[in-house]
């Protein structure tokens, strides 16, 4: 199995770092050296989780040059969707065309991505599917609180989704994954549950220690990377580029140095001006770099997602050439 396309899907609004400090009365100066991100995006008012995901999945299909008809399957990572039942990805395989398609949400929070995307290899492999859908969507604006200073700078929102299909070699390479439940409380949304019966008690919203969390994924990285790499049989040498879930700036930062990186590799760092999208940056950040030259098609890179759960899982991945966006603009 391999990564035939990639599409994704940009909003239209941008928030800059000025916007946040208004909101937060903390400097946007700080904010950047803090965080690494400069600006990031929210939904427009013709925008939600389901229209950007529907816009990522169609672009990846028309990358592709395939028929939504021969998707045999339909994967939603996402942890920002409101609807506890229904999932959303039978309403998106309905409005993508993916007839008689398997569908279902994946909820992993920011290692979303990476796990559904090992469901479809694995799939692939099992001659299960042919041809499987992958979605990252986030709507991170409608669960932050904006005056909270420790998330009310990270989290944004948008859509990536990936086509994956048989084809020659390897290109998706085994996963190495795991959990931690010790850092469990670190990122949580609180239940609804709290909130039955109090109709006058605020919605909830994201919580974060982000220390606490920090220290967990400082923890398994350097084992999760090491078994992605002897899974696929190549070491860091051989990597092209890293692209690990854009948390936020510093995060990128150390694990970049933690794991010692050669100076070739390319490291993606789309949260400078795209924030955090959870499920969807990963996604974001492949086509990122493809748009701004800094990797090809064919490049072996290293993807990392890692979110609340504590959930983590790496793999390797030939990077796809066939990619489109709504975004006009692109990488400054």
């Amino acid at each position: 199995p391999h990564v035939m396309s990639l599409g994704v899907h940009r909003p239209t609004r941008l928030v800059t770092n000025e916007e946040v400090a208004h909101r937060t009365a903390v400097p946007a100066d700080w904010i950047e050296k803090r965080s690494g991100i400069v600006s990031r995006r929210f939904c427009g008012p013709d925008e939600s989780l389901e229209s950007m995901a529907v816009s990522a999945g169609t672009l990846a299909l028309t990358a592709a040059g395939i028929s939504p008809a021969q998707v045999d399957c339909v994967i939603l990572a996402t942890s920002s969707y409101l609807t506890q039942t229904p999932p959303l990805a039978p309403r998106l395989a309905h409005l993508l065309g993916t007839t008689a398609a398997g569908a279902f949400d994946l909820k992993a929070a920011c290692a979303g991505f990476s796990l559904a995307l090992t469901a479809a290899a694995d799939y692939i492999r099992a001659g299960s599917a042919r041809l499987v859908l992958v979605i990252g969507a986030e709507q991170y604006s409608s669960i932050t609180d904006h005056t909270d200073r420790s998330t009310a700078m990270l989290f944004a929102d948008g859509a990536g989704a990936a086509v994956v299909g048989t084809g020659e070699g390897s290109g998706i390479g085994p996963v190495a994954w795991g959990s931690d439940c010790t850092a469990w409380e670190a990122l949580t949304t609180p239940s609804w549950l709290e909130f039955v019966g109090q109709p006058q008690a605020p919605p909830p919203v994201i919580r974060m220690d982000g220390r606490a969390l920090l220290r967990s994924i400082l923890r398994h990285a350097p084992d999760v990377v090491g078994r992605a790499l002897a899974g696929a049989g190549v070491g860091l040498a051989d990597l092209a580029a890293f692209i690990p879930h854009q948390a936020n700036g510093r995060i990128i930062d150390m694990l970049a140095e933690q794991l010692g990186l050669p100076g070739h590799v390319v490291i993606a760092r789309d949260v400078t001006e795209t924030g955090n999208t959870s499920a969807a940056s990963i996604p974001l950040a492949i086509e990122w770099l493809l748009r701004d030259g800094s990797a090809k098609k064919g490049d072996l890179a290293l993807l990392f997602g890692f979110g609340a759960g504590l959930t983590y899982a790496g793999q390797l991945i030939e990077l796809p050439g066939a990619v489109r966006t709504n975004d006009s603009g692109g990488p400054s």
